[in-house]
């Protein structure tokens, strides 16, 4: 594969100087860029060009392409000049201003200088196949001493965390035997998370949303320097009430020691990283990697795969090209209200933040009244939370709480449907009481456009009973009154995967043919409304399915 990628790379050089007539570096350094990319590509890395790296000497420096890990810490850079410059002097002005010397190529089109730990390690004519593969190949076989680290990091998290959680696990059922003050705070605690998350919870539910958060606060103390932000978000503070009535101090220190080179290892990486877009991408990839070693069939029943920014990106593009064409509106204007029913790590509301920066003033109310969310489970609930917050921190400068975030089970949440599916019956007291009020605000809103990317496991109910959905009452009859009463599939229980439940809420969630604009535009109508949802699986309904 190697040696393709390199004869493609001469053909395409000598390709470009004939057609051309000229060998400067804006002719001939896209060839060299693609070389890069696709062999970047089969080692599933990621090449961006111009990507801004902070030097030593506190300046920002744009080599030509940087080639980042998944977890986006540079493997290395490249940096090419014109065939006329002195390649070597050219060397010393980039290094002079800082540039990398970890894992650098430079190249003229004629001659390639790969440096590696500020030592010059190979250099090889660009038409010589077999010294520019060798080259190309060290390059891309160099591993930073903390990617190394992390991966044996991740090694010994895997190996670590079985012994950990049996200890965490121990120290809980020792609190729920001993303690009064736990075991009576932790009971209030469920019954009102049967309240405002969904009716199904029980102990052990509670037991595993407390382990998840002591797990990560480490985590989120350092992807974006933010070591309060357990205590200041409404969920997390009354996990941290039920935390410090059991798990402090030495107990704690113990407790979780054997993970203590997974988080040092996360630290390490993550002071790598200066981009803001960037550590949105680490912490979702840490995030994605903890799920899958922490409990591997959960992964799988909440579809703990994070949606790529680009196809986030072209949904939000094709829903607001909808919008204008068919509505004369536009996502960012008022009283187009939206909402991601399973946010996950909050990449939609991200990148609709990204997509509305343009417009400050349309943003700031964007942000404070019309984007809404919902997350189900505890450790993507933080991870949005955290995501969502920063990014709008960086774009307008200034920090505000996002106070559309709800912690629910959307599916449950039937109270902003209507008579559709009847009225959610007022909650007591929940989770905490201002996760409450957002849940009672958002179902108070006409949502006019419904986005994102809802998990998917179908057939669980089917044949792989080891790790099923559990039913959903009102939205599982929904359901059976217009999908299966109309449709002609022979095995029913098929249609009752979650994808499809999102689907019918999603669509009665719609109740008022999706209208929420004002009097004098036209009203978004359901249908356009469903469309939007399903850009993210491509799956059409039949206009007298969608009920």
């Amino acid at each position: 594969m190697s040696q393709q990628l390199i004869n493609q790379y001469l053909t395409e050089i000598d390709r470009l100087r004939k057609f051309s007539g000229i060998s400067n570096e804006q002719v001939i350094r896209p060839a060299f860029r693609r070389l890069l990319d696709a062999w970047a590509a089969s080692s599933k890395l990621v090449f961006l060009e111009e990507f801004p790296y902070q030097t030593t000497i506190k300046t920002t420096v744009y080599p030509d392409g940087t080639v980042l890990h998944d977890i986006r810490v540079p493997l290395g850079y490249w940096e090419a000049k014109d065939t006329k410059d002195d390649l070597e002097e050219e060397i010393r002005k980039k290094f002079t201003r800082g540039y990398p010397q970890d894992n650098i190529i430079f190249e003229n089109s004629e001659t390639a200088v790969l440096y590696q730990n500020r030592q010059e390690v190979m250099r090889a004519a660009m038409t010589d196949t077999e010294a520019l593969s060798r080259l190309v190949a060290l390059f891309f076989a160099y591993e930073r001493p903390e990617i190394a680290e992390f991966r044996k990091a991740v090694r010994q998290f895997k190996a670590d965390l079985p012994a950990v959680l049996d200890a965490l696990r121990e120290r809980i059922d020792m609190a729920y035997t001993e303690n009064t003050d736990f075991r009576a705070s932790a009971a209030r605690f469920l019954e009102t998370c049967k309240e405002t998350i969904n009716p199904t919870l029980g102990e052990a539910d509670v037991r595993e949303m407390l382990i998840q958060h002591v797990l990560t606060e480490e985590i989120f103390a350092h992807v974006f320097n933010d070591s309060d932000f357990h205590r200041k978000n409404n969920i997390a503070h009354e996990l941290y009430t039920l935390e410090d009535q059991f798990f402090t101090g030495a107990v704690k220190r113990e407790t979780l020691k054997g993970l203590e080179p997974y988080y040092a290892a996360i630290r390490a990486n993550a002071a790598q990283i200066t981009s803001h877009q960037e550590k949105q991408t680490f912490l979702k990839v840490i995030y994605e990697n903890f799920y899958k070693v922490y409990d591997r069939k959960k992964a799988d029943r909440l579809g703990v795969v994070y949606t790529p920014n680009e196809i986030v990106r072209f949904m939000i593009e094709g829903a607001d090209w909808l919008c204008e064409k068919h509505f004369g509106r536009n996502l960012v204007d008022e009283h187009v209200e939206i909402l991601d029913p399973a946010t996950g790590t909050g990449t939609f509301i991200c990148e609709l933040l990204e997509y509305f920066r343009g417009d400050p003033k349309k943003l700031a109310h964007k942000y404070k009244n019309e984007l809404h969310a919902n997350e189900v489970a505890i450790l993507p609930y933080y991870v949005a939370n955290l995501n969502i917050e920063a990014t709008y921190a960086a774009i307008s400068g200034q920090f505000s709480e996002y106070a559309n975030l709800c912690f629910v089970d959307t599916l449950d949440n039937v109270g902003g449907l209507g008579i559709r599916a009847g009225h959610q019956h007022d909650m007591f007291a929940a989770f905490s009481d201002e996760n409450v009020e957002r849940v009672r605000r958002q179902n108070k809103r006409k949502i006019s456009v419904i986005i994102g990317n809802p998990p998917y496991n179908a057939w669980q109910e089917n044949f792989n009973m080891r790790n099923p959905n559990r039913p959903y009452k009102r939205v599982d009859e929904r359901i059976k009154h217009t999908y299966i009463a109309k449709g002609t599939a022979q095995n029913k229980n098929s249609v009752y995967d979650m994808y499809t439940r999102f689907f019918r809420w999603a669509s009665d969630r719609l109740h008022d043919d999706g209208g929420n604009c004002a009097d004098h535009q036209p009203q978004l109508h359901r249908e356009s409304g469903i469309r939007w949802f399903q850009e993210g699986r491509g799956i059409r309904v039949p206009r007298d399915l969608r009920g």
